[in-house]
């Protein structure tokens, strides 16, 4: 049998042992810490598990840790949780399991480690490591979940068919998982997830979410959206993108799969951030081809105004999801509507009213949009990425001297509705937004700088032309 006390280095540990051993109860670390801690991973999260009172535990290792430690108890559930540190410390007592069909809360009995670990999801995360003294850190592996790790399998417990339909989030997870950590899942459980995959709608749309967001902040997050293509589940969680899969071909001209070109500006985009925001809107920046694909004779495929449908698209997605509705979701509605711009830059002439068009509307998101953009090269030609990304950088040079010189990033025209109104004794209406507009669009082609007195000037000169005077 494996032992691991040398690897349990941590203090906790030590101290769980002892209170175990005063408490009489048998006592286990479970779960996702061991896994983690097999694979070299880092991880904040320890489970405990004993065959009694978790709650009875906690409140005796909390005190013997630091008698000022608040507990969180939760006695419908029979669990306890408290922080030591920087960890996050779990405590139940071991339990088995039934499920109704409608519902993922399960009937809880109390139970024996064996049974506890059969309630598990998978078998990396069904290992557990003892802390009672005779006992100290030998590793009890039921379902040879050790194996499974040095091959990179995840599988179930038991017949899969029942852990996935007892509890449906079971199956994010395991794409979730083998998202995070380059596993494959075994055929039969994979083949399971397909066959239940309907059974995810009693699961609430916000732990759907959760799941999803890891998989998107994953470092390949492609192999999660490829298995929840393939099972079935991308089509009921997120249609909008399962529809970006396929080919059209007409007079011998295809377009690209735009569901698999998505997933390659995915992957790009985490080269160059961490930003669960900039990945969504990788994730969404042509959500909107399937409903703008045309077929023009002579000219091939288009997808006029996919950009703004899309980002028209964007809030109706973030509330189907449940995810954040403030700033969160106008960046990504930025992003989607923008992502074409600095593209087209690259195709032309680039003039200094182009850019500082850009800037204005892109403000301080200018530089995710730009990493959006160079992601959004997906071309199997090298030669023609490194031309794009050569021009990206000329792009990106013009928009530092541009922002240098005038100034544009989130700029407010000088002159302000507030002063027009003062200045022409008038009161909000028609006059004063041509005014703010026309000095707005004269400093954005550069007909008079950034300037309080140019743009002064030019506010008296367009009133003059609408009939009006200044107040002495």
């Amino acid at each position: 049998m494996m032992n691991l006390a040398d690897k349990l280095t941590s203090p906790v540990f030590q101290t769980m042992s002892d209170v175990a051993d005063r408490l009489g109860l048998e006592t286990y670390v479970v779960g996702g810490y061991v896994r983690d801690l097999l694979l070299r991973r880092p991880c904040k999260d320890i489970d405990f598990v004993c065959v009694g009172s978790g709650i009875n535990l906690a409140e005796a290792a909390a005190k013997a840790l630091n008698p000022k430690i608040n507990v969180n108890v939760f006695k419908n559930f029979g669990t306890a949780q408290f922080r030591y540190e920087d960890l996050d410390l779990e405590f139940v007592g071991a339990r088995k399991e039934s499920y109704q069909r409608d519902s993922r809360k399960p009937i809880v009995e109390e139970g024996t480690l064996q049974d506890d670990q059969n309630r598990r999801d998978f078998t990396i995360n069904a290992l557990a490591i003892s802390l009672n003294k005779k006992t100290f850190g030998e590793l009890i592996d039921p379902f040879n979940g050790i194996a499974d790790m040095d091959t990179g399998v995840i599988r179930t417990p038991l017949d899969p068919d029942i852990t996935f339909s007892d509890d449906p989030l079971r199956m994010m997870r395991a794409i979730r998982f083998a998202t995070q950590l380059n596993f494959y899942i075994e055929p039969e459980t994979l083949a399971s997830i397909a066959r239940n995959k309907d059974r995810i709608s009693i699961i609430s749309q916000e732990r759907i979410t959760t799941e999803l967001n890891k998989i998107i902040l994953a470092k390949k997050p492609s192999i999660g959206f490829r298995l929840l293509e393939e099972t079935g589940l991308l089509a009921i969680i997120l249609p909008e993108m399962q529809k970006l899969k396929g080919v059209q071909t007409v007079d011998d001209k295809s377009h690209k799969d735009n569901f698999y070109h998505t997933l390659q500006v995915l992957d790009n985009i985490t080269f160059s951030t961490n930003d669960l925001w900039l990945r969504w809107a990788a994730i969404l920046h042509d959500i909107a081809k399937p409903p703008t694909k045309r077929f023009e004779p002579g000219i091939g495929w288009t997808f006029h105004g996919h950009e703004v449908l899309g980002s028209k698209w964007v809030p109706r997605i973030f509330r189907n999801l449940k995810l954040p509705t403030g700033g969160e979701m106008k960046f990504v509605q930025k992003m989607v509507y923008l992502h074409l711009r600095p593209i087209a830059l690259t195709k032309e002439e680039i003039t200094d009213s182009a850019l500082r068009r850009l800037l204005f509307e892109a403000g301080d998101d200018i530089d995710s949009l730009m990493k959006l953009c160079e992601a959004d090269i997906t071309s199997k030609n090298k030669a023609k990425v490194n031309r794009y990304l050569q021009r990206f950088e000329m792009v990106r040079q013009k928009l530092k001297d541009v922002e240098e010189r005038d100034s544009i990033r989130n700029f407010q025209p000088p002159v302000s509705g507030e002063l027009i109104m003062q200045v022409f004794n008038i009161t909000p209406s028609r006059e004063v937004g041509i005014i703010k507009d026309k000095i707005k669009e004269a400093i954005l082609e550069g007909d008079i700088k950034n300037d309080y007195q140019q743009a002064y000037d030019m506010m008296l000169r367009l009133g003059a032309e609408l009939g009006l005077k200044p107040v002495s």
